[in-house]
């Protein structure tokens, strides 16, 4: 009964996330930009493929809008307008999280407020590096979750399947040898885990076209102490700014997670969902996007103005960031891996910060992306340029 009541509250407060994101595609902030405004392109391809996003759709989640507002502790705002590329040379190929409330164990492949709200909020920034692929996909929805992250198999395998068709799709018909940035967060990592475990990681070619794999709060586990083996055969852990073909996995946590946490414990929570048991001298991986050296860093944390509690006053730009409010390091102890954030009280001021929203078995799950997106952008952009010079 304490597993099931705790996923019931996972399952409320998880609503009550979507929706808040959800409110986001009814305001100006969750609007495209306008150079894709009058496009033609469709959302379904011959392939049957559903694309939340893709080059050349109407309406593209993910090249909204990048206005910012930055609030030190000073409280001097300035405020920035990064633009989509126009035609970058690099791929996106995103998963996104759990966010579906359909009542099914998965869900259809309909394009919603919800998966609409979730890519804005953490792919789009990646537009100014990179086209972003993103399908629609048959993931386990909350109401399939509320049993428990292990609990449906079959439907896991769906939810793969899916994602496994829209690769296909996506290799065969549009990457053309294009360089490869994989994302995805919870139940995305889970499933670009199996991806990169039987597409990717076997093959020499494909590896040879990946940048980096940003795999956020889905427990990659690698041999204790070693940056390479038991996820992955081949693909590393980055531990520098110009690697490519190499791996940013962590999730975020303010102290030890508990040992009955989801994320930085490995063989249980979110391990289940992409098939990884538990084996001894296994610890599930932390690279600190903020320094891939894995020494401590600060963040660049960027969120969506509206999502932001408190809302920041008299802020009209769709996101906001805060500097120097978050530092960051990887820690491994009791039998846990995770990056701890941990807020600079000289540089707070009145800012406000994230919290545990579903408690401390689940840290600052909900925010992983969030706390760290300046920080990912950064790194995918050193690692493009370096992936451009080694090409040379």
């Amino acid at each position: 009964m304490r597993h099931v009541a705790r996923n019931r509250r996972f399952v409320i407060s998880s609503l009550a996330v979507v929706s808040t994101l959800c409110a986001l595609v009814a305001t100006p902030f969750g609007a495209a930009s306008a150079s894709v405004a009058s496009s033609t392109v469709s959302r379904t391809d011959a392939a049957g493929i559903v694309w939340l996003c893709r080059p050349g759709i109407a309406g593209d989640p993910c090249t909204s809008s990048l206005r910012t507002t930055s609030i030190p502790a000073s409280g001097a705002r300035t405020t920035s307008a990064p633009v989509p590329a126009a035609s970058a040379p690099f791929d996106c190929f995103y998963v996104y999280p759990t966010v579906s409330t359909e009542l099914s164990d998965n869900a259809d492949l309909s394009v919603q407020r919800a998966e609409v709200a979730v890519a804005i909020n953490q792919v789009s920034p990646f537009s100014t590096l990179c086209r972003v692929w993103a399908p629609m996909y048959r993931q386990r929805t909350i109401f399939s979750l509320l049993s428990g992250l292990g609990s449906d198999p079959a439907a896991n395998n769906v939810a793969y399947r899916s994602v496994l068709a829209a690769w296909g799709d996506y290799l065969t018909h549009y990457n053309d040898g294009r360089p490869i940035i994989f994302i995805g967060h919870s139940q995305g990592a889970a499933m670009l885990i199996r991806l990169l475990s039987s597409q990717v990681d076997p093959s020499t070619q494909l590896r040879a076209r990946t940048v980096s794999a940003i795999i956020v709060g889905g427990n990659v586990t690698v041999p204790t102490g070693r940056d390479v083996g038991s996820t992955f055969q081949h693909l590393p852990l980055c531990t520098s700014n110009i690697e490519t073909s190499c791996v940013i996995a962590f999730s975020t946590f303010p102290r030890l997670p508990p040992s009955n946490s989801d994320f930085g414990r490995p063989g249980q929570g979110i391990s289940l969902q992409s098939g990884q048991t538990t084996r001894t001298g296994e610890q599930v991986a932390c690279v600190n996007p903020a320094n891939l050296s894995n020494g401590p860093g600060t963040l660049e944390p960027y969120f969506l103005t509206k999502t932001t509690s408190p809302p920041p006053p008299a802020v009209t730009t769709p996101w906001v960031t805060y500097p120097n409010l978050y530092g960051a390091s990887c820690h491994n102890s009791g039998g846990a891996s995770w990056l701890q954030v941990t807020t600079t009280p000289k540089t707070r001021g009145t800012r406000p910060v994230v919290t545990e929203t579903l408690g401390p078995a689940w840290g600052f799950h909900l925010d992983d992306i969030n706390l760290t997106l300046g920080n990912l952008v950064h790194d995918v952009a050193q690692q493009e340029q370096a992936f451009t010079a080694n090409k040379k």
